[in-house]
């Protein structure tokens, strides 16, 4: 009872954030019984002015913190749990936060490595970038008296705890749920929240991470057109990974590519190609690989970064893959022909097979869709 309680507290001061924020006016009243409806009411009272415009859901996540970003962006990626328009509203959502104080950052280093951090790095810099896990900083180590540049990937302090909290919440809703309803039964919420916490556990172990580098380095050696950032082990823990600086064009900065001039199509082979090897090849890939993941260095090759989730497919699989990837590539297609919108807000791929017919992926914002014409 006391820790139904606890969970119902927290979770009011969830319910009261999405009030504010307007979550609440964006049901549908007629589909939630007489009860609910009251209470759909009354959390329309406390909407803070301009709450209505803009993605209510987002805004609502982002002020709760890490573990709901978290499930937040798990979400967009099931909109048969909650909904087309609701994981449309997700599909925006950002990892990003503000970064927790400099002092801290050095305060768990040091403690990680157990050493002073002027023993560790000659330089340590400000962060830049912070997500609801951890945050990176660039320093540099010194080596036979030469420096070389590091990207330094630090835990939030006291994010381990924070996370089971708010998870133990979400299991308790879950549970809720399911012993209620027959269509949680169905979604199996339960079921949802545990594959959240098993993602979520191993991106908060960052040795883990260090050993998925590595593993693919080591799997792409001979690959021309894609490497990974080199790993500093000797300063690397559970809470710290260290690893090389990239100094490259992030594929999510359309800008620069086009004052780089880049040949897009053939960056897009490239990003294909690297995906499939690593799929089908080695059955290791890269499970988050979205543009702001991936750089284009100076020699034109990519580099990934962000190796927190990973995906293995097992020598079945691939070989039930390989020849359906092969067939489809076979009947593909003999031209080619893409248009875009100048501020990137849509992008249109028509690809015409040899029988005359097309066919046609559209994005828009972060969703494609597929026909046929």
């Amino acid at each position: 009872m006391i820790s139904a309680t606890t969970h119902i507290a927290r979770l009011a001061r969830a319910g009261f954030v999405f009030a504010r924020e307007g979550v609440f006016g964006a049901v549908d009243p007629s589909l939630v019984p007489p009860p609910g409806q009251l209470a759909l009411k009354i959390a329309r009272l406390i909407e803070r002015r301009g709450a209505k415009s803009g993605q209510r859901l987002t805004r609502a996540l982002t002020r709760m913190g890490p573990a709901y970003l978290k499930l937040g962006q798990f979400l967009a990626t099931r909109p048969d749990v909650v909904g087309v328009f609701m994981a449309r509203d997700l599909e925006s959502l950002q990892d990003r936060l503000p970064p927790f104080p400099q002092v801290e950052a050095e305060a768990v280093i040091a403690a990680s490595l157990e050493r002073p951090l002027a023993q560790a790095f000659a330089s340590f810099g400000p962060a830049v970038a912070a997500a609801s896990i951890a945050q990176v900083h660039r320093g540099e180590v010194e080596r036979d008296g030469v420096r070389r540049a590091v990207a330094v990937k630090v835990l939030r302090p006291n994010v381990a705890a924070r996370f089971r909290r708010d998870l133990a919440d979400f299991f308790f809703v879950a549970h809720q749920a399911e012993t209620y309803s027959a269509e949680a039964r169905r979604l199996r919420l339960i079921e949802v929240i545990n594959t959240m916490s098993r993602s979520v556990a191993i991106e908060m172990d960052l040795r883990l991470e260090a050993a998925a580098l590595s593993e693919m380095a080591e799997n792409t050696r001979g690959d021309p057109d894609f490497r990974v950032p080199a790993v500093d082990w000797d300063r690397t823990t559970h809470n710290v990974l260290t690893m090389e600086w990239i100094d490259g064009i992030a594929l999510s900065d359309h800008a620069r590519l086009e004052q780089a001039r880049i040949d897009l199509p053939d960056l897009g082979r490239k990003v294909i190609q690297s995906f499939l090897r690593h799929a089908l090849r080695d059955g290791f890939f890269h499970a988050d690989m979205h543009p702001g993941n991936l750089f284009l260095d100076e020699e034109g090759r990519l580099v990934a970064v962000d190796f927190g989730i990973m995906g293995r497919l097992g020598l079945k699989e691939r070989r039930f893959l390989g020849p359906v990837l092969a067939t489809f590539v076979r009947a593909l297609p003999q031209t080619l022909r893409a248009a875009a919108a100048p501020d990137g807000t849509w992008l249109r791929l028509a690809i015409t097979g040899e029988s005359g017919g097309e066919w046609v992926a559209v994005r828009s914002g972060e969703r494609w869709l597929l026909s046929t014409e």
